[in-house]
């Protein structure tokens, strides 16, 4: 029998559910102080980009406004262009570190169209590489990502200049 291990999931599992960050991880990850802890990899004036912590794919980046809003109704005109600059950012860096074939870029507005958290907008970047959906997630329900959070925030940075 093969296993798969997550170890990052106990983090998830064992965390206060009622703590600020839970309640809004987005408003509350700016301010820890290590970018790296925190898995910021950019910030821009408006938003900056965080590695998703429970990535759909290896990569997987967030563009997130500073300022906790739920439509891109309700962003300034500043807001929406530096949110626009921080995915294409987003899109430079995954592009140079890991030569992906493609990408998913997307928002999910409310709850109903998946949003997680649906107070404070946030834009998926996800790339992606020709075969990278196999059995795993389409038979067994389970996502195998090669490499470590951590590691992964390291080869990121080196691409952001």
């Amino acid at each position: 029998m093969n296993f798969l291990h997550s170890y990052w999931r106990i983090d998830y599992i064992e965390a206060p559910k009622d703590s600020e960050e839970k309640r809004n991880p987005f408003a509350y990850l700016p301010s820890i102080g290590d970018d790296r802890k925190a898995l910021i990899l950019y910030r821009a004036p408006h938003s900056y980009l965080v590695l998703n912590k429970y990535p759909y794919n290896a990569g997987h980046l967030l563009a997130v406004p500073y300022r906790e809003v739920a439509q891109l109704t309700e962003l300034t005109p500043e807001e929406r262009s530096d949110l626009l600059e921080s995915i294409v950012k987003a899109q430079t860096i995954l592009t140079r570190a890991l030569k992906p074939d493609g990408f998913n870029i997307g928002f999910n507005i409310g709850r109903t169209a998946g949003a997680g958290i649906p107070t404070h907008l946030h834009c998926h970047i996800v790339p992606r590489w020709e075969g990278d959906t196999n059995f795993m997630p389409v038979i067994g329900q389970t996502r195998v990502l090669p490499t470590a959070l951590d590691t992964l925030w390291e080869r990121l940075h080196q691409y952001i200049g």
